[in-house]
């Protein structure tokens, strides 16, 4: 699972952080079958996550500590099953390199619209793996039915330069639209907050 945004400091640490936590959280051990990473059309290589992000990670409870920016490489396209981008122009830039990408490239948002329209029931019971590959095939299936009410309801919108407060917005954003991927990808709701 790749997460894509610009820089590779800002949206993408944050979902790939929060999805880290959220599979652990359902899955205890067992998360560590999904690999989940994050990179960026112009990735700050080797840059620390922006501190505003790494501050919203920690008031949701995920780690941010040893994250190193990432520029969007081949190889990253290739081996991820699901790449799930900030924006449109993310997506259309992952699409543009090839691989096959088109069928498991989706914006973040888009994404979670299309799998609160799948119903779990038609999706394999036990390994994770091949339900998470079942849930993008069917998600790709129905991405020219269910389309978006508008273009700007696919987008996350860049924080980066922006005070705490945007980044807790956009932070906030990504964890509403995680929710019901983590569920599908799953089978394992999220426990309820103590």
């Amino acid at each position: 699972m790749l997460y894509v945004c610009t820089g590779s400091v800002c949206r993408s640490p944050i979902a790939e952080r929060l999805t880290r936590m959220e599979l652990r959280r359902r899955l205890g051990p067992g998360a560590e079958q999904i690999a989940v990473r994050s990179a960026g059309t112009w990735g700050h290589v080797g840059a620390p996550m922006e501190a505003h992000a790494a501050t919203v990670l920690t008031e949701y409870g995920a780690d941010p500590a040893g994250f190193s920016g990432r520029e969007l490489l081949d190889e990253h396209v290739i081996e991820a099953d699901l790449v799930l981008t900030a924006t449109r122009d993310h997506r259309a830039q992952v699409i543009s390199m090839g691989h096959a990408a088109g069928l498991r490239t989706f914006t973040l948002k888009e994404f979670t619209r299309l799998v609160r329209a799948i119903d779990p029931a038609t999706l394999p019971e036990g390994g994770v793996i091949d339900r998470a590959r079942a849930l993008v095939r069917a998600a790709a299936a129905l991405r020219g039915w269910l389309l978006a009410p508008s273009a700007e309801a696919d987008e996350v919108h860049d924080p980066y330069g922006a005070p705490v407060t945007v980044f807790r917005h956009i932070g906030a954003e990504i964890h509403t639209a995680l929710d019901p991927v983590v569920t599908a990808l799953t089978g394992v709701p999220a426990p309820a907050h103590s």
